[in-house]
């Protein structure tokens, strides 16, 4: 039965240290790949698309092209969720609003 030297052990070990994966950083990188190519094959498709609409100016096809990663409103997007309320502060008015010659503060108006 052979031994090793203590040496060649620690050699062996720093080469399987060094030959570890780092599984994480693998599965970004596909990822990234896999998001690249899916951007690839949209954009080639909107070309495709482009072409066939024969669109009149460069400027409608680059828009076609660079929107190609937008997808259309469903039903429940579309409807709304009713009145929007852009200042919550501020009640909601049940007369209309002065104009202001009606107003008393202002001089008449000729």
């Amino acid at each position: 039965m052979s031994r090793c030297p203590v040496g060649e052990v620690q050699e062996v070990q720093e080469d399987v240290q060094e030959e570890l994966i780092d599984f994480r950083s693998l599965d970004r990188e596909l990822l990234a790949a896999v998001r690249e190519d899916q951007k690839g094959r949209r954009e080639n498709a909107a070309k495709l698309r482009a072409t066939s609409q024969r669109l009149a100016t460069y400027q409608e096809f680059r828009d076609v092209v660079l929107a190609c990663h937008l997808k259309p409103l469903d039903q429940k997007e579309k409807r709304g969720t009713g009145r929007q309320t852009w200042n919550p502060w501020c009640p909601l008015a049940t007369t209309p609003h002065p104009s202001p010659s009606n107003h008393p503060s202002s001089p008449p108006v000729p």
